[in-house]
């Protein structure tokens, strides 16, 4: 037991070292800021390693913090997963119950972590579609990480990019009917600047895109998608116009190290493309 011990712990410090050396070697070259991901396939796994139900969903929960430690080590600033859409609660409840149990197992491991690391942890969606306890808990934990600036972990639960877009509409023109109302107040008999306050009654792309629930993080300059597959499932539409899209063919508890450092050198050699795009947009 004790020489297996040994091997074991001397194949994860070479490999640990391996993966370091590597990732030298890609800072060398321009590195994502941002990485957001559509973990996909923990199902497809568990049927096929003939697991029981459920069990494909804990070693991608594995996965994806195997991922968030990859993308510190590397450098990304930013890394956004796809959690739970607001279409899974279609699902078989035990599913459904299943995932809530990861998620607030998720947050507590994140919690650990952010004690050591300055991380921090978003939670992105609509949260009160939540139980009040995991709710609670999320709402602690963005509370308790939200000086932090140098690593950004957002967790989409309970969302998808149609909902976050009428959320957006419906809040600017909550601002918009609130400026009217101070303004038509406060200026009942200036007409002078009827024009310039019709402008500020509309609504405008700052607005939009200031009242996102992605709203905590810039645009993505990736989006990784586990599977095989090539939709976005309502995912991130708004902010990917510009991002590199990597369909990997492995289930999502089968990603690693090595898949990342495969979507970063094709990111690399796209890298003059994305930046004039950007620049286009501007």
């Amino acid at each position: 037991m004790d020489k297996e011990y040994f091997l074991t712990k001397v194949l994860s410090c070479w490999s640990s070292f391996i993966r370091r050396v590597v990732f030298c070697v890609l800072r060398v070259g321009p590195i994502p800021t941002h990485i957001a991901v559509i973990m996909d396939g923990n199902r497809r796994y568990a049927k096929r390693k003939l697991l029981e139900e459920g069990a494909g969903h804990d070693a991608g929960a594995m996965a994806l913090l195997n991922l968030i430690i990859y993308c510190y080590e590397l450098g990304v600033k930013y890394i956004t997963a796809y959690a739970f859409s607001i279409d899974n609660f279609r699902r078989k409840p035990s599913e459904v119950q299943k995932i809530m149990d990861l998620l607030k197992e998720c947050m507590t491991v994140l919690a650990k972590i952010a004690k050591h690391h300055p991380i921090k942890v978003n939670f992105a969606g609509n949260l009160e579609l939540l139980n009040a306890e995991l709710r609670d808990e999320a709402c602690k934990l963005m509370g308790a990480t939200a000086e932090y600036s140098k690593f950004v972990v957002t967790i989409c639960v309970c969302y998808c990019c149609t909902d976050d877009i009428v959320h957006s509409v419906e809040e600017s023109c909550r601002e918009k009917c609130y400026y009217h109302s101070y303004i038509g107040d406060s200026h009942d008999d200036d007409k002078d600047d009827d024009d310039k306050d019709d402008e500020r009654h509309m609504i405008n792309l700052v607005d939009i895109e200031k009242n996102m629930y992605m709203a905590v993080t810039p645009d993505p300059d990736i989006l990784i998608r586990t599977g095989d597959k090539h939709r976005l499932s309502n995912f991130l539409q708004w902010q990917t116009c510009h991002s590199l899209l990597a369909s990997l063919s492995t289930d999502w508890p089968e990603i690693g190290v090595w898949h990342l450092v495969k979507v970063v050198i094709d990111f690399q050699q796209n890298y003059d493309y994305f930046v004039r795009k950007r620049l286009q947009q501007l």
